[in-house]
């Protein structure tokens, strides 16, 4: 059988590829991968850091620098505000306190209050105060940092325990994107840490506890619903010594769902404080405009709650 012209072409030509290098070149792929020493911890030992340094803090009192913005693939833009200065208190189970002040004139922009159950949040400049439990049950879409809770700062703050009653905790050797001093794109090896929880009804995805191989500390935190959504990414950056805790200076909340994101800039931090229950109460000031987020509210009044933090 007499095979087309075409054929011995294309014969020829993959004799000739491998012996010339004028249709082609090679050039060298350098790993790109984070070629520090890596430290290694089993399952226990991260378990056991987690419970022994929350075991270490039972309150603390911050003074901050908030940095916050708003936005995202949802709101279409993203907003930046500017950074203003703050107090954080902190008192184990699950108290909070945190104040923000006005840039230059330094008085209140918001106080916020919470027992782990109810919170409370005073405006002064909008003569507005707000209470209702922590959950969001109806996220405001429009004003998404009035879904800002105090026990989403808490979480933040403080790791809890892992208690070994009540979850399961795996890990699993995994890596993340990052960025060497020259800013080139690496991968770097870290230890996901899952702690997953038996509700009852069934386990699901509580939270994920990711730790740098570099140094063998907690770089990331990340908080599942029970429909294993996230709610909360918190990343933990610059860790220094307060008091004899290695705790980081630069706390970021990212909130997916409502689209906010505030990071505590820590500029003095103390630990361990026999903080008074005075210290997280917040009265109702005379004359100013209440609003009950867990009551149904007026069309004047939900107008007006609206216009929220912002």
């Amino acid at each position: 059988m007499k095979l087309p012209p075409v054929f011995y072409k294309a014969l020829v030509l993959l004799i000739v590829l491998p012996t010339t290098g004028c249709l082609f070149h090679s050039r060298r792929v350098e790993p790109r991968v984070n070629r520090q020493v890596l430290k290694s911890a089993t399952q226990a030992e991260l378990v056991d850091y987690v419970n022994t340094e929350a075991a270490r803090i039972h309150s603390m009192r911050a003074t901050v620098n908030i940095d916050a913005s708003v936005g995202g693939e949802k709101k279409g833009k993203i907003t930046d505000y500017e950074e203003i200065r703050g107090y954080v208190l902190a008192r184990k189970p699950a108290m909070l306190r945190m104040k923000g002040l006005l840039p230059v004139v330094r008085t209140t922009a918001f106080d916020m209050v919470s027992n782990g159950d109810i919170f409370k949040l005073w405006i002064p400049p909008k003569n507005r105060f707000i209470e209702g439990r922590n959950n969001v049950s109806t996220p405001n879409i429009a004003q998404p940092l009035e879904n800002m809770r105090p026990q989403q700062i808490y979480d933040a703050l403080l790791l809890p325990q892992i208690n070994q009653q009540g979850e399961i905790a795996v890990v699993e050797n995994g890596s993340e994107h990052g960025k060497d001093p020259k800013g080139r794109e690496i991968e770097q090896a870290d230890y996901v840490l899952h702690i997953i929880r038996n509700t009852g009804h069934g386990y699901h995805l509580e939270r994920n506890i990711i730790f740098s191989r570099i140094d063998l500390l907690p770089h990331q935190q990340i908080i599942f619903d029970e429909n294993n959504n996230v709610v909360t990414d918190v990343r933990y950056q610059t860790y220094k010594d307060f008091d004899g805790v290695n705790f980081p200076s630069q706390i970021e909340i990212w909130r997916p769902q409502e689209e906010y994101d505030i990071t505590l800039h820590i500029i003095k931090l103390e630990l361990n404080l026999n903080l008074a229950d005075d210290d997280f109460q917040l009265a109702q000031p005379s004359g100013a405009q209440v609003l009950h987020l867990d009551q149904p509210q007026s069309t004047t009044a939900q107008h007006s709650g609206n216009s929220g933090m912002n």
